[in-house]
């Protein structure tokens, strides 16, 4: 175990003598009364920032998701039931990103569009506003559960708005209305003592509001909080709204998170419908994310 933690510790620190990925992030926040860098990562935890790929980068994104440490030596704390990421993200201009991803949880696919709408300014427009729309194939699904199932029931449709605010130097906000829409509605099970099984599906439609903030300790850390919480969601569920924390860290030519999470889907359908860990039981997921910068 010591092993483990000292290599989850050092993967980050390895990196520095590369060049630096953000140094015009360290500086003052303000250029020609625009106000930039209110956060450092795409992402805050698992929700997206207000953050772009600037135009004609490309990031390699790998995140990553053990499973539940609750479990502990059974599944080496998560080790044995881990899930990965695969993304890629192009900034086609300043204000326009284009992605695609790949997820072992479900055996999703992803694409996605994220565009700037307003910036925010030093003397104008206090937040600053991003949309993000991300379409989701799920290739789980199978025809023994499903007998009818058609392809147009494996899609998933999210559309967020993201907003931010800069305070100071240090400290950043993010708001995000969410809404989702399953072809497929999301089910979750309960077994009775007597051995029977009863179904709570979601609805078609569902909404969410994302909450999610940063406050940077150094040049070089931060610590980052998000939060979901799911509007609609059934009753009977035995789903959980996404609580993450973490440490963003900035090493040479990449931005290293790490977090602790009660979700381990990663795409945005996934942590807040299919939320499954319970903070208050110990039920929690370890992870980190790795962006890199062409």
């Amino acid at each position: 175990m010591k092993k483990i933690t000292f290599l989850v510790f050092f993967i980050p620190f390895a990196f520095f003598s590369q060049e630096d990925l953000l140094n015009d992030l360290e500086s003052e926040a303000v250029f020609d009364k625009t106000v930039i860098a209110a956060f450092k990562g795409l992402k805050v935890v698992n929700f997206e920032s207000t953050k772009l790929a600037d135009k004609k980068d490309f990031y390699f994104i790998v995140a990553h998701r053990f499973g539940s440490v609750k479990n502990g030596f059974d599944d080496f704390f998560g080790l044995d039931n881990a899930v990965t990421q695969l993304k890629f993200i192009y900034g086609f201009n300043d204000w326009l990103n284009i992605g695609i991803a790949r997820s072992s949880f479900q055996k999703k696919y992803g694409i996605h569009a994220k565009y700037r709408l307003i910036p925010q300014e030093t003397e104008g427009f206090p937040v600053t506003l991003v949309g993000y729309n991300l379409i989701t194939v799920n290739t789980s699904l199978g025809q023994d559960e499903y007998p009818n199932l058609e392809f147009a029931d494996r899609l998933t449709y999210t559309s967020q708005l993201l907003i931010s605010k800069k305070f100071n130097e240090s400290f950043s906000l993010l708001v995000t209305p969410t809404f989702i829409h399953e072809n497929l509605a999301t089910r979750s099970r309960e077994v009775l003592n007597d051995g029977t099984t009863l179904n709570y599906d979601e609805k078609n439609n569902q909404y969410a509001l994302g909450l999610g903030g940063r406050y940077k300790i150094s040049n070089r850390v931060s610590i980052n909080v998000d939060y979901g919480i799911h509007l609609n969601r059934n009753k009977n569920s035995n789903f959980k709204n996404p609580l993450s924390v973490g440490v963003d860290i900035e090493t040479g030519g990449h931005v290293f998170q790490m977090h602790f999470t009660n979700a381990q889907a990663m795409f945005e359908d996934g942590f807040i419908i299919q939320g499954q860990g319970d903070w208050t039981d110990g039920d929690f997921f370890f992870g980190f994310n790795i962006s890199r910068v062409f």
